[in-house]
């Protein structure tokens, strides 16, 4: 796939996920399924990139409906270097912040795996590209970081009207 190409098109809402057994990624594919009508309605490209395979993508995104997005496997994290996405610090991946929400998730029923799947250390990222360029993104201090997704989006729409 193309990023450049897919963004000449209409924007691209490019999500880079953790790995699949993180509460985190599991709430922003939750988040992004309750909003999913609002994203479509924007003509926007979702584009999902995840250090699974394909295969093994697949339960987790059609769990949340997203079974259909484009996605990219990326197990070497190539893409997420390219795109400036690092390897968490011990506070970025298990700092206070981390365990508060984590505990709040477990609360509402959601809970940790223990079966990564993926580079448990690689940071997730959001980014809007539009003919080529990003036009907006959320960089995450700490994986308990919760994007507003609707807004980077809106952000990049109205500069185009």
């Amino acid at each position: 796939m193309n990023l450049d190409q897919l963004s000449k098109d209409k924007p691209v809402f490019l999500v880079f996920l953790r790995q699949f057994g993180c509460i985190y990624c599991r709430e922003a594919l939750g988040d992004i399924e309750t909003i999913l009508p609002e994203i479509e309605a924007r003509e926007i490209n979702i584009v999902f990139v995840h250090m699974s395979s394909m295969e093994d993508a697949k339960p987790y995104l059609d769990k949340y409906g997203l079974g259909n997005a484009l996605q990219i496997s990326d197990p070497q994290c190539q893409l997420y270097a390219e795109f400036g996405l690092i390897k968490g610090s011990m506070g970025q991946l298990f700092g206070l912040k981390v365990w508060s929400r984590g505990f709040q998730q477990m609360l509402k029923g959601n809970n940790y795996s223990l079966r990564p799947v993926g580079d448990g250390f690689q940071m997730p990222g959001i980014f809007i590209i539009l003919n080529g360029e990003v036009r907006n993104m959320f960089v995450y201090n700490s994986i308990a970081d919760k994007p507003e997704y609707l807004k980077l989006i809106d952000d990049v729409i109205k500069d185009l009207n």
